[in-house]
Parts: structure tokens; sequence; C-alpha cells
């Protein structure tokens, strides 16, 4: 029942990024969209992300927040260029 409600709720947070970019998108919200979608996230103690999906094409994100615009189309892209 818990794994229904997280997929669930990866579901519907990647839909509204893909919906809305521009919102007020959280570092962890990327965390938890990349992570579930199978992408891997490197951040070593920089203010940096790095998200690989399994082909090897990569996006560089800034944690701060909000995540602009750009990281977030960036990001969806990646997911989708994955499935």
């Amino acid at each position: 029942m818990q794994y229904r409600l997280a997929v669930a709720r990866v579901h519907r947070l990647l839909a509204a990024m893909k919906a809305n970019p521009k919102g007020d998108w959280s570092p962890e919200d990327v965390r938890t969209v990349a992570r579930a979608c199978g992408l891997r996230l490197r951040q070593r103690g920089t203010s940096h992300a790095v998200v690989t999906n399994a082909v090897g094409d990569h996006v560089t994100v800034p944690m701060h927040k909000p995540i602009k615009l750009v990281y977030i189309r960036q990001l969806v892209r990646l997911i989708e260029a994955a499935s």
C-alpha cells in the first residue's frame, strides 16, 4: 500500500513539473522524481547535482530553492529520454 502511494505521488509530481515547470520546485522534489524514475543523482558536497540516465545523458542542476524553469525542463526531457 505504501509503495502505491509513493508511486502515485511521484507520477503527480512529474505531471505537475511537465505542466508547470516554472512552479516553486525544491531540491527535494528533484531528488524524489529523479530517484523514482531510475536516474542516478550525484551531489558530493557541492551546490549542484548531476542527474544521469541509463544512456549516459546528464543534466547539472543547481540545488537552490526555487529550481529554475530551464532546469526542470531539462530534467523532464532527461526522464522522457530514459523511458
